[in-house]
């Protein structure tokens, strides 16, 4: 890893941003002393999350083109579902903003989950860290976007926007709590569709009766992305909200949340998985494979 590496991503390099997130993505090298480096940023991260097909990555391109016409340097991470076999991306949300590749106040990044249920990237925690240390104003995160599991976001964003379409109205219901945990303001998009003016009342009857006299109501927007109608909102509601002093209590789990997660990691770091694929195959037999004992033998 070259020495100069953190000056280059600090004067905002993306050859060198992109270089530096590979390291991290893949462990290579002394990745962990780039880490160690990094100064204190007070970079926001908006992340995205909602069921698949509400329009996260629609929305992701008409904020950036709404950040890049205010000259604000941008970065985009998309998480994409992975193959099970390769943990290869699909790349499908990098093909979506195709238009800002060559912009030079845009960077955007797709990583695989690798199978993680949270919808994020094993690595996020790092990456994001590194992207705060360049010149970007904003750093967005999409998630892979599937259902209630996608929370995670919520642990490494200073504002999380929840994507939700009319069609979602009976998952509301079933998705409440997490929504209510999650949620720093909620989107109903395609809000041109049957059905959505009796989401957006849904979704305010459920902040009301969660929201307590002490804390700031969660906003719910309208927009029609297809025709950027609500964007203009949206980004006014998100700066409101980074202006907005998060209690200092929540603030804190979400370091210590962060940090337990490094932590677990670390504490991982010697199990190879193509060397338990191995164990397994050769455990394995026609009668199936009582992993709970195997895993006792071997760790």
């Amino acid at each position: 890893m070259r020495p100069d590496l953190l000056q280059q991503v600090e004067q905002g390099d993306h050859k060198a941003i992109a270089r530096a997130i590979t390291y991290i993505e893949n462990e290579i090298g002394n990745y962990l002393e780039l880490m160690q480096q990094l100064q204190p940023s007070s970079t926001k991260i908006i992340g995205l999350t909602g069921p698949p097909g509400a329009g996260k990555s629609t929305l992701a391109d008409a904020l950036i083109g709404l950040m890049v016409s205010q000259n604000k340097h941008v970065a985009v991470i998309c998480i994409d579902p992975s193959s099970p076999f390769n943990q290869g991306a699909l790349l499908g949300d990098r093909i979506r903003m195709g238009q800002w590749f060559n912009e030079p106040l845009v960077f955007i990044r797709s990583l695989a989950s690798r199978r993680n249920l949270g919808g994020l990237h094993p690595m996020i925690i790092e990456i994001t860290e590194l992207l705060k240390a360049a010149p970007f104003d904003h750093i967005i995160i999409e998630t892979v976007g599937v259902g209630q599991s996608e929370i995670e976001i919520a642990g490494l964003a200073d504002t999380t926007i929840v994507v939700l379409v009319p069609e979602a109205g009976d998952d509301v219901q079933t998705m409440k709590a997490g929504l209510m945990e999650i949620a720093d303001i909620f989107v109903v998009n395609k809000a041109d569709r049957p059905g959505a003016d009796m989401l957006v009342k849904s979704l305010n009857s459920m902040v009301r009766s969660a929201t307590t006299a002490q804390e700031k109501d969660i906003p719910v927007v309208k927009t029609i992305m297809s025709e950027k109608k609500g964007i203009e909102a949206l980004m006014d509601m998100i700066m409101s909200h980074e202006t907005y002093e998060t209690k200092n209590d929540k603030k804190l789990w979400l370091l210590v949340e962060k940090a337990y997660q490094l932590i677990q990691r670390k504490r991982m770091s010697d199990i190879d998985r193509m060397q338990l694929f191995e164990e397994v195959k050769a455990t394995y037999n026609s009668k199936g494979l009582n992993l709970y004992t195997l895993i006792k033998e071997l760790y």
